[in-house]
């Protein structure tokens, strides 16, 4: 059975940081490109960051460049999203994903919340 289990979010202040866990287990992982999306309230779900398998290819949203981070760990099969300089306009719930297209599995979400 795939699982992913998402951590770390929370309430933080504008400006502030978190860093996002995601832990994968059931598959392996390390041939699977991972990703962080998101979704605000009444907004559709948006990719902020991805990284390739290997780690060596990473790309970002726009919006997120210079602020976030993504990071895996091939041998710990976890996802991080770090994410700095947070803005309220980043609230919502983030979620990981691991692989893609037919072979895409998806945590469960943990809430962002980034307010003063």
């Amino acid at each position: 059975q795939v699982q992913l289990v998402e951590s770390g979010g929370g309430l933080v202040q504008p400006e502030g940081s978190l860093r996002l866990s995601c832990a994968a287990s059931g598959i392996t992982f390390d041939k699977y490109p991972v990703s962080w999306y998101r979704q605000a309230p009444g907004k559709g779900r948006e990719l902020v960051a991805f990284s390739a398998s290997s780690g060596d290819a990473r790309n970002y949203a726009d919006f997120v460049k210079g602020r976030f981070t993504i990071y895996r760990d091939n041998v710990k099969h976890t996802v991080d999203l770090q994410m700095n300089d947070l803005k309220p306009e980043d609230t919502a719930v983030y979620y990981c994903k691991v692989g893609g297209g037919a072979w895409s599995f998806w945590g469960q979400g943990t809430q962002v919340t980034v307010s003063s």
